[in-house]
Protein backbone atom coordinates (compact mmCIF):
# COMPACT_ATOMS: atom_id res chain seq x y z
CA UNK A 1 0.00 0.00 0.00
CA UNK A 2 1.12 3.40 -0.99
CA UNK A 3 0.60 6.02 1.32
CA UNK A 4 -0.65 9.54 0.97
CA UNK A 5 1.75 12.54 1.97
CA UNK A 6 -0.78 13.24 4.78
CA UNK A 7 -0.43 10.07 5.96
CA UNK A 8 3.31 10.03 5.75
CA UNK A 9 3.43 13.67 7.39
CA UNK A 10 0.96 11.95 10.50
CA UNK A 11 3.51 8.25 10.74
CA UNK A 12 6.42 10.97 11.49
CA UNK A 13 4.78 12.48 13.91
CA UNK A 14 4.13 9.15 15.46
CA UNK A 15 7.83 8.64 15.52
CA UNK A 16 8.66 11.56 16.39
CA UNK A 17 6.39 11.31 19.68
CA UNK A 18 7.59 7.15 20.39
CA UNK A 19 10.88 8.62 20.32
CA UNK A 20 10.76 10.47 23.87
CA UNK A 21 11.26 8.08 26.79
CA UNK A 22 7.91 8.76 29.09
CA UNK A 23 8.93 5.86 31.20
CA UNK A 24 7.04 5.77 34.54
CA UNK A 25 8.00 4.13 37.60
CA UNK A 26 6.28 3.43 41.13
CA UNK A 27 9.37 5.27 42.64
CA UNK A 28 9.00 8.80 41.46
CA UNK A 29 12.50 9.58 41.93
CA UNK A 30 13.26 7.70 38.95
CA UNK A 31 11.38 9.24 36.43
CA UNK A 32 12.69 11.20 33.85
CA UNK A 33 10.37 14.33 34.13
CA UNK A 34 12.09 16.46 31.26
CA UNK A 35 10.96 13.94 29.32
CA UNK A 36 7.23 14.04 29.81
CA UNK A 37 8.24 17.76 30.02
CA UNK A 38 9.12 17.25 25.95
CA UNK A 39 6.68 15.08 25.30
CA UNK A 40 4.06 17.99 26.32
CA UNK A 41 5.65 20.15 24.55
CA UNK A 42 6.50 18.82 21.36
CA UNK A 43 2.39 17.60 21.42
CA UNK A 44 1.99 21.54 21.22
CA UNK A 45 3.91 21.99 18.27
CA UNK A 46 2.76 19.18 16.16
CA UNK A 47 -0.73 19.85 16.53
CA UNK A 48 -0.98 22.88 16.15
CA UNK A 49 -4.84 23.14 15.27
CA UNK A 50 -6.07 21.37 18.23
CA UNK A 51 -4.24 23.60 20.38
CA UNK A 52 -6.00 26.12 18.48
CA UNK A 53 -9.55 24.92 18.85
CA UNK A 54 -9.55 23.10 21.67
CA UNK A 55 -8.88 24.28 25.59
CA UNK A 56 -6.18 22.88 27.29
CA UNK A 57 -5.12 21.92 31.28
CA UNK A 58 -2.18 20.28 32.61
CA UNK A 59 -3.59 18.64 35.24
CA UNK A 60 -1.55 16.63 38.54
CA UNK A 61 1.77 17.73 36.92
CA UNK A 62 1.82 16.08 33.52
CA UNK A 63 -1.80 14.63 32.52
CA UNK A 64 -3.82 16.30 29.95
CA UNK A 65 -7.08 17.39 29.29
CA UNK A 66 -8.82 19.33 26.43
CA UNK A 67 -12.17 20.01 25.56
CA UNK A 68 -13.32 20.75 22.42
CA UNK A 69 -16.87 22.48 23.03
CA UNK A 70 -19.77 21.28 21.07
CA UNK A 71 -21.77 23.32 18.43
CA UNK A 72 -25.19 22.48 20.20
CA UNK A 73 -25.69 23.47 23.61
CA UNK A 74 -28.52 21.44 23.49
CA UNK A 75 -26.81 18.15 22.22
CA UNK A 76 -26.22 14.82 24.11
CA UNK A 77 -23.98 14.00 26.94
CA UNK A 78 -20.16 14.88 25.90
CA UNK A 79 -17.53 11.95 24.92
CA UNK A 80 -14.62 11.58 26.29
CA UNK A 81 -11.57 10.14 24.26
CA UNK A 82 -8.91 8.44 26.90
CA UNK A 83 -5.21 7.21 26.35
CA UNK A 84 -1.99 7.77 28.10
CA UNK A 85 1.37 9.07 27.59
CA UNK A 86 3.68 7.12 30.00
CA UNK A 87 5.06 3.76 29.14
CA UNK A 88 6.45 0.92 31.01
CA UNK A 89 10.67 0.98 31.29
CA UNK A 90 12.56 -1.56 28.51
CA UNK A 91 15.17 -4.16 29.15
CA UNK A 92 17.10 -2.66 25.65
CA UNK A 93 19.10 -5.83 25.23
CA UNK A 94 16.33 -7.86 24.60
CA UNK A 95 14.87 -6.03 21.63
CA UNK A 96 15.45 -5.99 18.15
CA UNK A 97 15.55 -2.45 17.64
CA UNK A 98 16.23 0.37 19.44
CA UNK A 99 13.08 0.73 21.70
CA UNK A 100 13.17 4.42 21.88
CA UNK A 101 13.93 4.29 17.78
CA UNK A 102 10.66 4.18 16.51
CA UNK A 103 12.27 2.25 13.18
CA UNK A 104 10.27 1.77 10.52
CA UNK A 105 10.93 -2.44 9.56
CA UNK A 106 9.99 -4.19 6.24
CA UNK A 107 8.00 -2.40 3.22
CA UNK A 108 4.69 -1.63 2.25
CA UNK A 109 1.83 -4.29 4.28
CA UNK A 110 4.21 -5.78 6.55
CA UNK A 111 5.83 -2.41 7.17
CA UNK A 112 5.84 -2.00 11.03
CA UNK A 113 6.98 0.62 13.59
CA UNK A 114 9.27 -0.71 16.48
CA UNK A 115 9.04 1.03 19.72
CA UNK A 116 7.78 1.27 23.68
CA UNK A 117 4.29 2.85 23.70
CA UNK A 118 3.41 1.86 19.99
CA UNK A 119 0.54 0.40 21.29
CA UNK A 120 0.22 0.72 25.15
CA UNK A 121 -0.98 3.58 24.21
CA UNK A 122 0.88 6.07 22.35
CA UNK A 123 -0.59 4.07 19.35
CA UNK A 124 -4.26 5.24 20.62
CA UNK A 125 -3.02 8.78 22.08
CA UNK A 126 -1.49 10.16 18.58
CA UNK A 127 -4.30 8.47 16.85
CA UNK A 128 -7.06 10.52 18.47
CA UNK A 129 -5.26 13.70 18.11
CA UNK A 130 -3.99 12.95 14.21
CA UNK A 131 -7.82 12.58 13.91
CA UNK A 132 -9.22 15.83 16.21
CA UNK A 133 -6.20 17.60 14.12
CA UNK A 134 -7.76 16.93 10.62
CA UNK A 135 -11.67 17.54 11.61
CA UNK A 136 -10.50 21.01 12.83
CA UNK A 137 -8.41 21.84 9.86
CA UNK A 138 -11.20 20.68 7.48
CA UNK A 139 -13.52 23.42 10.08
CA UNK A 140 -15.51 20.66 11.67
CA UNK A 141 -16.87 20.08 15.02
CA UNK A 142 -18.76 18.06 17.03
CA UNK A 143 -22.44 18.91 18.46
CA UNK A 144 -21.50 17.41 22.01
CA UNK A 145 -18.77 18.31 24.24
CA UNK A 146 -15.61 15.95 23.35
CA UNK A 147 -13.15 15.68 26.35
CA UNK A 148 -9.58 14.61 25.49
CA UNK A 149 -8.25 13.14 29.29
CA UNK A 150 -4.82 11.78 28.49
CA UNK A 151 -3.05 10.29 32.02
CA UNK A 152 0.87 10.54 32.55
CA UNK A 153 1.05 7.83 35.14
CA UNK A 154 -1.11 5.01 34.04
CA UNK A 155 1.19 2.21 33.99
CA UNK A 156 2.01 3.02 37.52
CA UNK A 157 -1.50 3.41 38.86
CA UNK A 158 -0.85 7.11 40.01
CA UNK A 159 -3.21 10.15 40.40
CA UNK A 160 -3.14 11.96 36.85
CA UNK A 161 -6.62 9.90 35.51
CA UNK A 162 -7.77 10.21 38.97
CA UNK A 163 -7.54 14.12 39.30
CA UNK A 164 -9.12 14.79 36.24
CA UNK A 165 -11.80 13.29 36.91
CA UNK A 166 -12.34 15.10 39.89
CA UNK A 167 -12.16 18.04 37.66
CA UNK A 168 -14.83 17.01 35.89
CA UNK A 169 -17.05 15.69 38.77
CA UNK A 170 -16.51 19.57 40.42
CA UNK A 171 -17.84 20.92 36.86
CA UNK A 172 -20.61 18.63 36.87
CA UNK A 173 -19.92 16.97 33.59
CA UNK A 174 -21.39 13.23 32.91
CA UNK A 175 -20.09 12.03 30.23
CA UNK A 176 -22.55 9.71 28.12
CA UNK A 177 -19.42 7.91 26.46
CA UNK A 178 -16.40 7.26 27.44
CA UNK A 179 -13.72 5.09 25.23
CA UNK A 180 -10.01 4.06 26.94
CA UNK A 181 -7.41 1.39 25.72
CA UNK A 182 -8.86 -1.90 25.87
CA UNK A 183 -9.42 -4.85 23.50
CA UNK A 184 -8.89 -4.90 20.17
CA UNK A 185 -9.75 -6.23 16.63
CA UNK A 186 -8.47 -9.82 16.84
CA UNK A 187 -9.03 -13.20 14.79
CA UNK A 188 -8.99 -16.93 16.66
CA UNK A 189 -9.75 -15.88 20.40
CA UNK A 190 -13.09 -17.39 20.23
CA UNK A 191 -12.95 -21.37 19.46
CA UNK A 192 -14.56 -22.13 15.98
CA UNK A 193 -15.39 -18.55 15.26
CA UNK A 194 -13.12 -17.17 12.34
CA UNK A 195 -15.06 -13.64 11.77
CA UNK A 196 -12.60 -10.76 13.21
CA UNK A 197 -14.02 -9.72 16.54
CA UNK A 198 -13.55 -6.23 18.18
CA UNK A 199 -13.10 -7.06 21.87
CA UNK A 200 -14.65 -4.27 23.41
CA UNK A 201 -14.02 -3.87 26.96
CA UNK A 202 -17.66 -2.88 29.08
CA UNK A 203 -15.61 -3.66 32.24
CA UNK A 204 -12.51 -4.75 34.25
CA UNK A 205 -11.25 -7.12 36.46
CA UNK A 206 -10.97 -5.95 40.40
CA UNK A 207 -6.98 -5.90 40.95
CA UNK A 208 -5.59 -6.57 44.64
CA UNK A 209 -1.80 -7.33 45.82
CA UNK A 210 -1.86 -9.85 49.07
CA UNK A 211 1.20 -10.21 50.83
CA UNK A 212 1.52 -13.44 52.65
CA UNK A 213 4.33 -13.52 55.60
CA UNK A 214 5.66 -16.35 57.78
CA UNK A 215 8.30 -15.36 60.68
CA UNK A 216 11.06 -17.69 62.87
CA UNK A 217 13.25 -16.88 65.52
CA UNK A 218 16.19 -17.11 62.91
CA UNK A 219 19.86 -18.24 63.38
CA UNK A 220 22.19 -20.50 61.33
CA UNK A 221 20.81 -22.37 58.28
CA UNK A 222 23.39 -25.09 59.77
CA UNK A 223 20.99 -26.01 62.34
CA UNK A 224 17.16 -25.34 60.66
CA UNK A 225 13.94 -26.16 62.56
CA UNK A 226 11.71 -28.77 61.11
CA UNK A 227 9.57 -26.07 59.28
CA UNK A 228 11.06 -22.84 58.60
CA UNK A 229 9.81 -19.81 57.46
CA UNK A 230 10.66 -20.36 53.89
CA UNK A 231 9.19 -23.76 53.70
CA UNK A 232 6.08 -22.55 55.26
CA UNK A 233 5.66 -20.37 53.23
CA UNK A 234 6.03 -22.57 50.26
CA UNK A 235 3.70 -24.68 51.28
CA UNK A 236 0.96 -21.80 51.38
CA UNK A 237 1.62 -20.60 48.11
CA UNK A 238 1.43 -24.10 46.90
CA UNK A 239 -1.81 -24.22 48.43
CA UNK A 240 -2.86 -21.29 46.62
CA UNK A 241 -1.83 -22.53 43.48
CA UNK A 242 -3.15 -26.11 43.81
CA UNK A 243 -6.89 -24.27 44.64
CA UNK A 244 -7.44 -21.98 42.20
CA UNK A 245 -10.31 -20.01 42.42
CA UNK A 246 -13.74 -21.81 40.88
CA UNK A 247 -15.06 -21.40 37.25
CA UNK A 248 -18.21 -19.15 36.15
CA UNK A 249 -19.17 -16.89 33.30
CA UNK A 250 -20.25 -13.66 34.18
CA UNK A 251 -22.59 -11.76 32.41
CA UNK A 252 -20.26 -9.92 29.58
CA UNK A 253 -18.68 -13.33 28.87
CA UNK A 254 -22.56 -14.49 28.12
CA UNK A 255 -23.03 -11.90 25.84
CA UNK A 256 -19.67 -12.22 24.25
CA UNK A 257 -20.54 -15.88 23.59
CA UNK A 258 -23.97 -15.18 22.57
CA UNK A 259 -22.78 -12.28 20.18
CA UNK A 260 -20.69 -14.50 18.43
CA UNK A 261 -22.87 -17.53 18.36
CA UNK A 262 -24.30 -16.85 14.87
CA UNK A 263 -20.53 -16.78 13.41
CA UNK A 264 -19.62 -20.16 14.86
CA UNK A 265 -20.13 -23.55 13.00
CA UNK A 266 -22.53 -25.82 14.25
CA UNK A 267 -22.34 -28.16 17.14
CA UNK A 268 -20.20 -25.06 18.67
CA UNK A 269 -23.01 -22.06 17.58
CA UNK A 270 -25.95 -24.42 19.71
CA UNK A 271 -23.67 -24.47 22.55
CA UNK A 272 -22.55 -20.74 22.62
CA UNK A 273 -26.27 -19.73 21.99
CA UNK A 274 -27.40 -21.92 25.15
CA UNK A 275 -25.32 -21.22 27.64
CA UNK A 276 -28.02 -21.32 30.18
CA UNK A 277 -27.62 -25.09 29.57
CA UNK A 278 -24.02 -25.65 28.73
CA UNK A 279 -22.53 -22.68 30.87
CA UNK A 280 -20.79 -25.25 33.38
CA UNK A 281 -19.18 -27.24 30.92
CA UNK A 282 -17.73 -24.46 29.23
CA UNK A 283 -16.61 -22.95 32.38
CA UNK A 284 -14.57 -25.91 32.96
CA UNK A 285 -13.09 -26.07 29.61
CA UNK A 286 -11.97 -22.67 29.12
CA UNK A 287 -8.73 -22.85 31.40
CA UNK A 288 -7.36 -25.41 29.44
CA UNK A 289 -7.50 -23.23 26.19
CA UNK A 290 -4.86 -21.07 27.67
CA UNK A 291 -4.33 -18.41 30.07
CA UNK A 292 -6.55 -15.45 28.47
CA UNK A 293 -9.55 -18.12 28.07
CA UNK A 294 -8.74 -18.94 32.35
CA UNK A 295 -9.09 -15.67 32.69
CA UNK A 296 -11.85 -14.94 31.27
CA UNK A 297 -13.77 -17.39 33.59
CA UNK A 298 -12.13 -16.97 36.78
CA UNK A 299 -10.38 -14.68 39.42
CA UNK A 300 -6.41 -15.70 39.21
CA UNK A 301 -3.97 -15.42 41.74
CA UNK A 302 -0.16 -15.67 40.86
CA UNK A 303 3.33 -15.14 43.33
CA UNK A 304 5.28 -12.33 41.56
CA UNK A 305 7.58 -11.83 44.45
CA UNK A 306 9.57 -13.91 47.03
CA UNK A 307 11.45 -12.57 50.02
CA UNK A 308 13.90 -15.05 52.54
CA UNK A 309 17.04 -14.21 54.08
CA UNK A 310 19.68 -11.77 53.32
CA UNK A 311 22.58 -14.35 53.36
CA UNK A 312 22.77 -17.77 51.74
CA UNK A 313 23.96 -19.38 55.37
CA UNK A 314 21.47 -17.34 57.29
CA UNK A 315 17.44 -18.67 58.53
CA UNK A 316 14.91 -16.44 57.32
CA UNK A 317 13.39 -14.70 60.61
CA UNK A 318 10.75 -12.94 57.79
CA UNK A 319 9.66 -14.86 54.45
CA UNK A 320 7.03 -13.04 52.37
CA UNK A 321 5.54 -13.81 49.34
CA UNK A 322 3.24 -10.94 46.87
CA UNK A 323 0.25 -12.18 45.21
CA UNK A 324 -1.20 -10.44 42.44
CA UNK A 325 -5.19 -11.02 42.27
CA UNK A 326 -7.43 -10.16 39.83
CA UNK A 327 -11.08 -10.35 40.58
CA UNK A 328 -13.66 -11.26 37.71
CA UNK A 329 -16.81 -9.35 38.12
CA UNK A 330 -19.06 -10.15 40.88
CA UNK A 331 -16.09 -11.13 43.40
CA UNK A 332 -14.63 -8.31 46.10
CA UNK A 333 -11.70 -7.77 47.51
CA UNK A 334 -13.16 -9.25 51.14
CA UNK A 335 -14.42 -12.34 49.79
CA UNK A 336 -10.72 -12.81 47.79
CA UNK A 337 -8.75 -12.48 51.05
CA UNK A 338 -11.20 -15.10 52.90
CA UNK A 339 -10.77 -17.61 50.37
CA UNK A 340 -6.68 -16.99 49.94
CA UNK A 341 -7.04 -17.35 54.47
CA UNK A 342 -8.89 -20.90 54.10
CA UNK A 343 -6.96 -22.30 50.83
CA UNK A 344 -3.73 -21.23 52.86
CA UNK A 345 -5.08 -23.22 56.46
CA UNK A 346 -2.33 -22.00 58.66
CA UNK A 347 -2.78 -19.35 61.14
CA UNK A 348 0.79 -18.68 61.50
CA UNK A 349 1.02 -17.01 57.62
CA UNK A 350 0.13 -13.60 57.93
CA UNK A 351 -2.45 -12.12 55.25
CA UNK A 352 -2.10 -8.61 54.71
CA UNK A 353 -4.17 -6.75 51.68
CA UNK A 354 -1.70 -3.78 50.30
CA UNK A 355 -4.09 -2.85 48.22
CA UNK A 356 -7.49 -3.53 46.30
CA UNK A 357 -9.99 -2.40 44.47
CA UNK A 358 -13.23 -4.23 43.65
CA UNK A 359 -14.30 -4.78 39.80
CA UNK A 360 -15.96 -2.03 37.93
CA UNK A 361 -19.40 -1.86 37.40
CA UNK A 362 -20.55 -3.46 33.68
CA UNK A 363 -21.21 -0.97 31.20
CA UNK A 364 -24.37 -1.87 28.69
CA UNK A 365 -23.22 -3.44 25.68
CA UNK A 366 -26.88 -1.89 24.36
CA UNK A 367 -28.09 1.53 23.41
CA UNK A 368 -26.57 4.96 21.75
CA UNK A 369 -23.46 4.36 22.78
CA UNK A 370 -22.39 1.01 21.98
CA UNK A 371 -24.42 1.48 18.90
CA UNK A 372 -21.77 4.34 18.37
CA UNK A 373 -18.45 2.69 19.01
CA UNK A 374 -20.16 -0.29 16.86
CA UNK A 375 -21.11 1.93 13.63
CA UNK A 376 -16.91 3.15 13.91
CA UNK A 377 -16.02 -0.27 13.79
CA UNK A 378 -17.66 -1.23 11.18
CA UNK A 379 -17.47 1.92 8.93
CA UNK A 380 -13.87 2.59 9.72
CA UNK A 381 -12.30 -0.77 10.47
CA UNK A 382 -14.69 -3.42 8.44
CA UNK A 383 -17.85 -3.95 8.03
CA UNK A 384 -17.01 -7.92 8.46
CA UNK A 385 -15.85 -7.18 11.85
CA UNK A 386 -18.36 -8.29 15.01
CA UNK A 387 -18.27 -5.99 17.70
CA UNK A 388 -18.82 -7.99 20.93
CA UNK A 389 -18.12 -7.18 24.41
CA UNK A 390 -15.99 -9.35 27.02
CA UNK A 391 -13.99 -8.33 30.50
CA UNK A 392 -11.07 -6.52 30.02
CA UNK A 393 -8.41 -8.84 31.97
CA UNK A 394 -6.57 -5.95 32.95
CA UNK A 395 -6.25 -2.35 34.36
CA UNK A 396 -6.57 0.60 33.34
CA UNK A 397 -7.40 4.72 33.88
CA UNK A 398 -11.06 4.26 32.59
CA UNK A 399 -12.18 2.82 36.33
CA UNK A 400 -11.85 6.45 37.90
CA UNK A 401 -14.73 7.42 35.22
CA UNK A 402 -16.97 4.88 36.16
CA UNK A 403 -17.32 7.27 39.10
CA UNK A 404 -18.78 10.07 36.58
CA UNK A 405 -20.07 7.73 33.72
CA UNK A 406 -22.60 4.72 32.95
CA UNK A 407 -21.12 4.29 29.80
CA UNK A 408 -17.48 3.48 29.95
CA UNK A 409 -15.52 1.03 27.56
CA UNK A 410 -12.32 -0.10 26.52
CA UNK A 411 -11.22 -0.69 22.98
CA UNK A 412 -8.35 -0.43 21.05
CA UNK A 413 -8.80 0.36 17.22
CA UNK A 414 -5.66 -1.36 15.98
CA UNK A 415 -6.33 -5.22 14.37
CA UNK A 416 -4.06 -7.16 16.15
CA UNK A 417 -1.90 -10.53 15.74
CA UNK A 418 -1.36 -13.11 18.92
CA UNK A 419 2.25 -12.13 18.53
CA UNK A 420 1.87 -8.21 18.99
CA UNK A 421 -0.34 -8.51 21.93
CA UNK A 422 2.14 -10.70 23.66
CA UNK A 423 4.75 -8.23 23.07
CA UNK A 424 2.81 -5.32 25.20
CA UNK A 425 5.02 -4.96 28.19
CA UNK A 426 7.55 -7.37 26.49
CA UNK A 427 10.49 -6.73 24.45
CA UNK A 428 9.80 -5.73 20.93
CA UNK A 429 6.27 -3.95 21.16
CA UNK A 430 5.63 -2.73 17.22
CA UNK A 431 2.13 -1.87 15.29
CA UNK A 432 2.15 -2.27 11.55
CA UNK A 433 1.38 1.00 10.13
CA UNK A 434 -1.49 0.19 7.88
CA UNK A 435 -3.00 -0.72 10.90
CA UNK A 436 -2.15 2.39 12.92
CA UNK A 437 -3.53 4.58 10.25
CA UNK A 438 -7.15 2.47 10.30
CA UNK A 439 -7.00 3.31 13.60
CA UNK A 440 -6.97 7.25 13.15
CA UNK A 441 -10.27 6.81 10.86
CA UNK A 442 -11.86 5.07 13.60
CA UNK A 443 -11.72 7.97 16.54
CA UNK A 444 -12.90 10.33 13.32
CA UNK A 445 -15.86 8.04 12.54
CA UNK A 446 -16.49 7.96 16.46
CA UNK A 447 -16.43 11.87 16.62
CA UNK A 448 -18.77 12.25 14.04
CA UNK A 449 -20.97 10.10 15.04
Amino acid sequence: MTHSASEQAALERFRELLRIPTVSHADESHIDVAAFDRFIETVERLYPAVHRALEREIVAGHSLLYRWRGTDAGAEQPIVLMAHLDVVPVVADEWNHDPFGAELVGERAEAEIHARGAIDDKGSLVAILESVEQLVTEGRAPASDLYLAFGHNEETAGDGARAIVAILRERGVRPGLVLDEGGAVVDGVIPGVQVPTAMVGVAERGVMTLVLTAREAGGHASTPPALPATARLARAIDRVHRHPFPVRIAPPVRALFATVAPHAPQPLRWVFGHLGLTGPVLARIFPRLGPEMNAMVRTTAVTTQLSGAPGENVLATTARATLNIRLLTGDTVAAATARVRRVVGDPEVEIEVRHGSDPSPVSPWRGAAWRRISLAVASSLGREIVTTPYIQLGASDSRWFTEISENVYRFTPFHLTRSERDALHSHNERIRVDVWLRGIGFYRALIEG
